[in-house]
């Protein structure tokens, strides 16, 4: 069998990320286990489309299930998810700041002084 690159297999597990509905489950279960019915209630989608987007997530190994009765709850498989999704918005914040100050520059250039054609 021939082993996967390294960088192919990231690049596997940033698209299994790439999807809002897996992102936000991500997100809801960083603040601790939950029920399926709780997050179709923060999510708002169809329950079949919750449940295709969790197998993918489980699949990946990236979150796990648990039964207690007729629930079933989902969590984190690990505080490295939570980390990642903190990184992720340090960067996104760190980004949309410098879209910021761009947007700031260009607002000033179209204010400045009129030019002669």
């Amino acid at each position: 069998m021939q082993r996967v690159p390294l960088y192919q297999a990231k690049a596997e597990f940033f698209r299994m990320l790439g999807h809002p509905v897996r992102i936000r489950v991500l997100e809801l279960l960083q603040e601790g286990p939950k029920p399926v019915r709780e997050l179709l209630a923060a999510i708002e989608i169809e329950p079949s489309s919750l449940s295709q987007q969790l197998a993918v997530l489980r699949r990946s190994g990236i979150v796990v299930s648990a039964r207690d009765g007729a629930t079933v709850v989902y969590s984190l498989a690990g505080a490295d998810v939570a980390d990642l999704l903190r990184a992720a918005r340090r960067i996104l914040t760190e980004l949309l700041a410098g879209q910021q100050g761009l947007l700031a520059e260009l607002r000033e250039a179209e204010q400045g002084p009129a030019r002669v054609l």
